[in-house]
């Protein structure tokens, strides 16, 4: 049995949807069908996830989201008008919506995530329709009434771990499941969405669930690449990652698969085939529990802005107990996440991401380690950019570092702060934003430009 999941390009249009039945149906072992809520038909298109969050924002406002609900609206009845299928689903569709609109707002987190999750909900009634237009066995299949009970944390919900043994029987269905991505249902009966993207995990969990022999994930590229494909032209595809270094790399930046999304089918030794609904014959990428790594020392190079270091240094700060607690317990009280630590005896960086912190959040930040911590130094460092290099190579071969630090510097790039991680599948440069691209342009070079006589 297969668990497929089809991201929103994939489900953009009527004409990507027949391209979706047709390879669901090439394949009879593909029995649990993931979807997402429409996405881009083309650049300047918007989101159905897009339209639902503002037109959210504008009930919670008290303002009339009429003008988006029926953005909203158009989409699904452009893709209906052009499946031919009955007016009686879009009815369906407004009905719906028109429903969540009109629910409890005292709670806007839960109002949000229940307006959120209408995307994938419709759109899996929609394409259930399709395929039974189509002569096929299909079903929609409720979260709530399959089992998928998550934690009651809006946007950022975790499955529970009594789900599995009820998504099981989803194996005893007949035909198709045509399940909604993206949420699940608290034991209160609440709607909770995991964090956004979270199809991909939907997908993981019921591939997890079910024990399926394979979770194929259908995207809009024919495979991973080592790099962004909009940083370096033409770059080598991955046939082949461990978990880990996907982990590593969706956790960096590649936006090919959610970084969490792993995590249920790791746990069950699932492989996972990233595949391109428009090109459905190309290899893909397969992610597996162990891989040969005999190719080279680095897999993948990731990279993403929009970071900040908080530099604290202290004469003596290793011979101080309880330092490290301190300082993550200020962060903490300002209700901030940290990304990495790295550190020295005497000095040490925190890495988040700075849309966390403004600027009065800064002063205030600073003013505190240097008054309760009694530091020597306390800098604040906005503009980072953090570049991943992955690779279970690395563990194998000498000097990876050593090549990745002169490929930087002969590329006129200053590192601003190193991170080796403790697994030895990944390293971390911070550098400035604006040598982003230069640097991972350099660190390809090194690493999977041909080598010339």
């Amino acid at each position: 049995m297969k668990v497929v999941k089809f991201g929103g390009s994939s489900l953009a249009s009527g004409q990507q949807i027949e391209k979706v039945f047709q390879i669901v149906v090439s394949d009879p072992k593909r029995k649990i069908i993931v979807v997402s809520a429409p996405g881009k038909r083309f650049a300047e298109d918007r989101k159905v996830t897009d339209l639902l969050i503002e037109c959210t924002e504008l009930s919670l406002l008290n303002l009339n989201p009429e003008e988006r609900l029926q953005s909203i609206l158009e989409r699904y009845t452009a893709i209906a008008d052009e499946l031919a299928l009955s007016p009686t689903i879009i009815n369906e569709i407004q009905q719906d919506l028109l429903e969540r609109l009109s629910r409890d707002k005292s709670k806007p987190e839960r109002f949000m995530d229940a307006m959120k999750a209408a995307g994938e909900d419709n759109h899996a009634k929609l394409v259930a329709a399709y395929f039974r237009k189509r002569g096929v066995e299909a079903y929609y299949v409720n979260p709530k009434e399959a089992g998928l009970f998550v934690s009651a944390e809006p946007g950022n919900a975790q499955v529970l771990p009594e789900s599995y043994d009820k998504l099981f029987l989803l194996r005893e269905r007949p035909g198709l499941t045509i399940f909604p991505g993206f949420f699940g249902y608290s034991k209160d009966g609440d709607v909770f969405t995991f964090s956004r993207s979270g199809s991909d995990i939907t997908g993981s969990i019921l591939a997890n669930g079910v024990k399926a022999d394979l979770y194929e994930n259908f995207t809009d590229v024919d495979a991973v690449y080592s790099v962004n494909p909009f940083i370096v032209n033409h770059p080598k595809e991955i046939k082949e990652l461990s978990y880990r270094e996907m982990r590593e790399l969706s956790y960096a930046g590649f936006t090919v698969l959610h970084d969490e999304a792993l995590v249920p089918a790791f746990r069950a030794g699932i492989p996972v085939h990233i595949k391109n609904t428009n090109n459905p014959t190309a290899s893909g990428t397969r992610i597996v529990n162990e891989r040969d790594h005999m190719n080279g020392p680095v897999s993948g190079i990731a990279s993403g802005a929009g970071f900040c270091s908080i530099y604290v240094s202290k004469y003596l700060m290793n011979r101080e107990i309880g330092f490290g607690r301190k300082l993550l317990e200020i962060l903490e009280g300002f209700g901030l996440s940290y990304e990495h630590t790295p550190s020295g005896i005497d000095d040490i960086s925190i890495i988040l991401r700075e849309n966390q912190l403004d600027s009065e959040m800064e002063k205030e930040i600073k003013q505190r380690i240097e008054t309760e911590l009694h530091t020597d130094e306390v800098l604040i460092d906005r503009g980072i950019a953090l570049i991943m290099v992955v690779g279970e190579g690395m563990r194998h071969n000498i000097g990876t570092t050593a090549r990745a630090s002169k490929a930087l510097a002969n590329a006129g790039v200053n590192i601003e702060m190193i991170n080796q991680g403790s697994s030895e599948v990944s390293m971390m440069f911070g550098v400035k934003e604006i040598d982003e691209k230069r640097a991972v342009q350099a660190l390809y070079n090194e690493f999977f430009a041909p080598i010339t006589v």
